[in-house]
């Protein structure tokens, strides 16, 4: 009645079938391995944890990610790395440039550096206690001559038409920054000879001659522009948080005379613990930052505080600037002062940010401990004192609003050395200007009780550091490349103002062929440092001829 049907299987396969057979001892052992995994059940159950799917909190995910998987690496240069590993060609921030001062910005100056100015004219009460009036009389008398030959040189003597092109002769701004430089290192030379005998941590310094100053961090609480609200709009899940605040990435590009160098840190103006005082206010400037003029540039996030990781004299003494800038400023802007405060702040936080890149910290890993610089502005005749304590780098979005911790600047304003130099003479030469320049050479770095390398490894804090010499090369090579912001032989995708137009706006190429990574729905912006094929080895390089390995091996943090 009924017929049984078996399926058919082909010959070649049929050597391919196993057939396993259970005894009634395999089956008793399972049932009792079950019984004792029922009878091993925890009464408490542990719930995985419910995580919050909305934009705000993915986003908050992804900057503790960063922050763990900066933190985790051991040395200076790979942390470096990592901080690019995000995007292959590089991040679109706010190019600050030392010289380029815009009208009316001091408030945005506060709030991108989260820095509070004290309200009185003068360096702290700190400096007053580091020498004694008689001293400072004594040395101010023993340089005070070599000073005004220093001046009458460089003013009335030295012949700089001979020296000079005619194109910075005749450029006011060149011609005075050459002429603050040559003032600059002859006194620095001077100071030195005078005071090295009596102080000795000055003969442990290191000086850098117009030193590459470099520095990267993030900025949150910006209004968002009108491409990223009408992006968020356009998107289901964001659509709710079209005006919530942004990010802002910065990077600056310092040129600084002159610099020196400690292998031990400044101590402290105020207690660390002081830095949480709401009473030190910083003025807020949420609005993007290009209406006050800044612009966007592609490139990597680098942070270079004038000398490569590994150099033992890593933490800033003292550094020079000159404001050539200000010879072709405008005249109706009448803003001189507020320029210099300008350019000291950003000067200062820069460094003092760079240098604590170099200990393991970064915008994403707040220091632990404060960071101390002595600024000088000057165009030789007029001289601008600062000091600045650096408290916290954590200025991005999530923690704007958050983190209470403000840093602090001290200035002098401007002091006039002399008023005039006729006839080989200088006339009205103030000795205050060369006490307080004093002060900040005799300002003697102390070494700290806190560890001041909490992120970094114990065996490896730098990559020179690692004993395997293939990983050792492949870095070293990788954070030199990244550092140096020299873009890849191929150029950076873009979209075409034509492809805008008639391909994305208006859709009036329907039958062209997609041969775009943007007309494939790839986002090549969004492209990680490490999305792209290892090296080739040739076949007559490799250790074994026959070996399959035919690309080298990488080292990207992990």
């Amino acid at each position: 009645m009924f017929s049984l049907r078996f399926a058919r299987i082909p010959t070649g396969f049929r050597t391919c079938l196993k057939i396993q057979k259970h005894s009634s001892s395999a089956v008793q052992v399972s049932q009792n391995s079950e019984n004792n995994l029922i009878n091993n059940v925890s009464e408490e159950v542990e719930y995985p944890e419910i995580l919050d799917l909305s934009f705000p909190a993915q986003q908050l995910r992804k900057f503790d990610e960063m922050r763990q998987f900066i933190q985790r690496q051991k040395t200076i240069e790979e942390k470096l790395i990592a901080l690019n590993m995000p995007r292959y060609y590089g991040f679109y921030a706010m190019q600050m440039l030392e010289h380029e001062i815009h009208y009316n910005t001091l408030d945005q100056t506060q709030f991108l550096t989260r820095t509070h100015i004290m309200p009185t004219n003068e360096l702290p009460s700190f400096y007053n206690d580091l020498i004694s009036s008689e001293k400072l009389d004594e040395i101010v008398a023993n340089v005070r001559s070599q000073i005004e030959d220093v001046l009458v040189l460089e003013y009335s003597k030295r012949n700089i038409k001979k020296e000079l092109s005619a194109d910075v002769l005749s450029d006011p701004e060149k011609l005075q920054n050459f002429q603050t430089k040559a003032i600059i290192r002859q006194i620095n030379r001077i100071f030195l000879l005078e005071l090295s005998s009596k102080y000795p941590h000055l003969l442990d310094t290191e000086i850098d001659y117009d030193p590459r100053i470099e520095a990267y961090w993030v900025v949150g609480g910006m209004e968002p522009p009108k491409s990223v609200k009408c992006s968020r709009q356009n998107s289901i899940w964001q659509k709710e948080y079209a005006n919530d605040p942004i990010d802002r990435r910065f990077q600056y590009i310092g040129e600084p005379c002159l610099q020196l160098r400690h292998a031990l840190p400044l101590q402290e103006i105020i207690p660390y613990q002081e830095a949480e005082n709401q009473e030190y206010n910083v003025p807020e400037f949420r609005y993007d930052p290009f209406t006050v003029g800044y612009y966007r540039d592609l490139k990597r996030a680098t942070s270079i505080p004038g000398f490569w990781p590994g150099d033992k004299r890593e933490f800033g003494l003292l550094s020079y600037h000159h404001c050539g800038y200000m010879a072709k400023r405008p005249r109706e802007y009448d803003d001189e002062e507020d320029a210099l405060k300008i350019q000291a702040i950003r000067a200062s936080f820069a460094w003092l940010n760079a240098q604590a890149a170099y200990q393991g910290f970064s915008t994403y890993n707040d220091i632990t401990y404060p960071l101390v610089t002595q600024n000088i502005i000057l165009n030789g005749q007029w001289w601008y004192f600062s000091a600045y304590q650096l408290n916290t780098m954590l200025l991005c979005n999530h923690h704007i609003n958050d983190n209470p911790k403000r840093n602090f600047y001290w200035t002098t304003g401007p002091m006039q050395l002399f008023e005039k130099i006729e006839d080989n003479k200088v006339h009205g030469l103030n000795d205050e200007v060369l006490k307080n320049l004093i002060k900040f050479y005799v300002n003697k770095p102390q070494p700290r009780e806190e560890n001041l390398k909490p992120y970094l490894g114990e065996d490896e804090k730098v990559v020179a550091d690692i004993v395997d010499d293939e990983r050792r090369k492949w870095l070293e090579q990788k954070f030199k490349h990244l550092m140096s912001n020299r873009k890849y032989y191929k150029n950076t995708p873009e979209i075409y103002n034509w492809q805008q137009i008639f391909i994305r706006k208006h859709k009036k190429r329907p039958m062209e062929k997609k041969l775009e990574l943007w007309q494939k729905g790839e986002n090549f912006m969004s492209r990680r440092l490490d999305d792209h094929r290892p090296r080739y080895i040739p076949k007559c390089l490799r250790a074994f001829p026959k070996s399959k390995a035919k690309f080298a091996n990488q080292f990207y943090p992990k």
